[in-house]
């Protein structure tokens, strides 16, 4: 550290202990600070404490509620045959015989108390008086809630019953609670992070639930909130109903329109709302709220944590996410298409007949700490509603795995506008996007029809490339052999021309001598570059690809998660979470072909052994590799090995069997003689030579001056 950065460090530390000098608070200040926080605690427990006498009050019952109730039974409560209304919560259990007697209980920790009791407050012995204000309270909170809910109110309370739909691959329960689907099991996957292995459900109603809700100017109707009763329409059809009277009803359509599809039809249908007068006119639009706490499936957490995201697409745009790496949110000022909650090899697609209205509301919470989950999605959104309009909305759920083909017939739901729901997997930016899309996963699909086991369809598709590549492999080498050859001479012209000051003498001649050989310095760069998009696009196919998960080969279980050889329990910050608690063997085999092949790589290249680093980079850049891809997946790493290994082959046969270094010494030799002329690369890279060497010159003259 030199003595002006000394100064200053020294000088900003002064400035900022000034300036935090300058700027505390003074006594009065203080003072006045804690006299406002005595304040503030002082109200909080005045607060509290009549919160508390509130809630020891015991609210008086009047006629006039009594009354209010009565009649709100004899207009909502749910008619039983001997002619009484009944209404009834986990709170209380209530009865009106001939629109004037009332009766029931009142259900309280103490036990259950006649609503006579309760009115007359004749409370058992042994009740506290929480307890008492709490029942007297529940009676009054009845009448609220049949004033508030009207034809609704009867379908407060009731029995839970499950219903189930199911075609060849998937499997529902519908909840007659919220009337939603509280179950969904994928029957041709598993989960592979149970002990037993289990068939992957995808949502229960522990994790997963939504719901629709209309709003007047002051009350709210929650479908989450009533009993629906499940009328069978048939064996692949479930209206889940809510009988308002009056020839009124409400209700859900659950249907499973393909017996081998992943598509649930979701229909929100109603029938004579406007003359039940239950639903304001006024209301025009319904929420939708839809929240999930998506569950872990894969062994390694690292890569199915990072690949899991909420998706969603603007009318008229292409698909975008939220971001995957810690928490986020975002509210959407357009309409919406579809929104995705997207694990790695599986998502919950949830996709309107026509748009989400714009003002969608997205959160995604890291769950760093849960051992079984990922992460904390909701979405809040609307859709437009109509009390005289019979068919009220209309979705389609995708509940299924991430296949490219099954997404990409999805694209049938909407004919206005293309879906791409294919774009829920990462299969990289557009370019290498394209070779998997046009290339890799045609080849991929049609390798699987005839080849059963998944390693081999990897060897094959890996030696399909290098055979296509080839070309690009042979001029490489052919190149890298005109560089050996020219590589005493280029030495020659090293030493012959030593030093700083003769760098650009150097320089030319190194660029004459390529010039008349027909050798050039970038031929062996650009066909390794033509190589990469496919390379870079492999990269993020096989993380992707569905079809490698639970598939084994040698002593990897899981293609499509790390093939872990050595595991321990100790976690280590940062290094867990770049390497991971294990050791893969694939990734492990890969980093020792990939340090062999740049060692062979770095010889056959002249000059490079004296070139600073390059040791180094020979040896540092596949251990990087072995960190980052370490909690890939096993597909990945073999792929690589085998692509490496295969390269290594090639350049050993053709240096030996193929290229004849005495053949090509001999055709740069005939090339010496012959007038050649420049080509467009060299001419301008003389051109940049000449300029430099000016300006070099130039800079020369200037010191000379300066020195007289």
């Amino acid at each position: 550290m030199d003595k002006n950065t000394l100064t200053g460090i020294l000088l900003m530390g002064a400035i900022i202990f000034g300036f935090m000098y300058l700027n505390k608070p003074s006594a009065e200040e203080l003072e006045k600070q804690r006299r406002e926080q005595a304040d503030r605690i002082a109200d909080e427990q005045r607060r509290q404490a009549e919160a508390e006498r509130e809630a020891l009050t015991i609210p008086d019952i009047t006629d006039a509620d009594l009354s209010a109730l009565c009649n709100g039974m004899a207009l909502y409560g749910r008619r039983q045959a001997d002619g009484s209304r009944t209404f009834s919560t986990e709170a209380y259990k209530l009865r009106l015989v001939n629109d004037s007697t009332l009766t029931g209980e009142i259900v309280t920790p103490a036990g259950e108390i006649s609503v006579t009791d309760v009115i007359n407050r004749n409370f058992p012995d042994g009740m506290d008086a929480r307890q008492k204000a709490d029942a007297s309270r529940s009676l009054l909170d009845a009448k609220t809630q049949l004033a508030r809910y009207k034809s609704f109110a009867g379908h407060l309370s009731g029995n839970n019953t499950i219903v189930g739909l199911e075609n060849d691959v998937i499997s529902l329960q519908l909840s007659t609670h919220g009337a939603q689907i509280s179950n969904v099991v994928l029957k041709d996957y598993k989960c592979y992070i149970q002990p037993d292995t289990t068939l992957i459900q995808l949502w229960n109603s522990e994790q997963n639930n939504y719901s629709f809700t209309l709003r007047s100017d002051s009350e709210k109707f929650e479908s989450a909130s009533f009993f629906f009763e499940p009328v069978v329409e048939s064996d692949s059809s479930v209206l889940m109903k809510l009988d308002l009277g009056s020839d009124a009803w409400w209700g859900i359509r659950y249907s499973l329109p393909e017996a081998d599809g992943y598509v649930v039809k979701m229909d929100v249908v109603q029938h004579n709302m406007a003359a039940a007068g239950v639903i304001p006119a006024g209301v025009s639009t319904m929420e939708f709220n839809w929240h999930q706490t998506m569950q872990r499936f894969e062994r390694g957490r690292v890569f199915e944590e990072r690949n899991s995201a909420i998706y969603y697409k603007e009318e008229g745009e292409k698909p975008d996410d939220l971001s995957a790496q810690g928490n986020a949110d975002k509210e959407i000022k357009a309409p919406v298409k579809w929104i995705g909650f997207k694990n790695q090899f599986f998502s919950s697609i949830l996709i309107p007949d026509g748009t989400f209205n714009a003002g969608t509301k997205l959160k995604s919470v890291e769950l760093t700490d849960n051992l079984t989950a990922l992460k904390d999605m909701t979405a809040t959104t609307q859709v437009n509603y109509s009390v005289s309009r019979d068919s009220v909305a209309g979705f389609n759920w995708y509940l299924g795995p991430n296949l490219y083909p099954v997404l990409r017939d999805m694209d049938r739901i909407s004919p206005n506008e293309d879906l791409q729901l294919t774009r829920v997997i990462p299969l990289g930016w557009s370019l290498f996007r394209w070779i998997n899309t046009g290339v890799i996963i045609p080849l991929f699909s049609f390798l699987s029809k005839y080849i059963v086991n998944y390693g081999i369809i990897i060897l094959v598709l890996t030696l399909f490339i290098k055979l296509v590549l080839f070309p690009f492999t042979f001029k490489t080498f052919k190149s890298q052999a005109k560089m050996r050859v020219l590589a005493p001479e280029i030495k020659e012209i090293n030493d012959r021309y030593p030093g700083q000051d003769q760098a650009m003498t150097r320089q030319q001649k190194t660029m004459e001598l390529y010039s008349k050989a027909g050798a050039n310095p970038m031929g062996g760069c650009l066909p390794m570059l033509l190589q990469m998009p496919i390379l870079i696009a492999m990269f993020s196919f096989f993380p992707s690809c569905i079809e490698l998960r639970g598939q084994s080969f040698l002593w990897a279980h899981d293609l499509a998660a790390p093939d872990a050889i050595i595991t321990w329990k100790a976690n280590i910050p940062v290094i867990s979470w770049i390497f991971g608690n294990h050791l893969s063997l694939f990734c492990l085999l890969m980093t020792v072909t990939n340090i062999i092949y740049s060692k062979i790589t770095m010889a056959s290249q002249p000059g490079s052994q004296s070139m600073p680093g390059m040791k180094l980079m020979t040896y540092g850049m596949p251990l990087m590799f072995l960190f980052w891809f370490n909690n890939y997946a096993a597909g990945l790493s073999y792929y690589y090995f085998l692509s490496l290994l295969i390269t290594i082959l090639q350049t050993y046969a053709i240096r030996h069997w193929v290229i004849d270094e005495d053949k090509v010494r001999a055709e740069m030799a005939a090339n010496a003689k012959k007038p050649r002329k420049k080509s467009g690369f060299m001419a301008r890279l003389e051109e940049a030579q000449r300029q430099q060497q000016a300006m070099l010159r130039e800079q020369q003259k200037q010191q000379a001056k300066k020195r007289r």
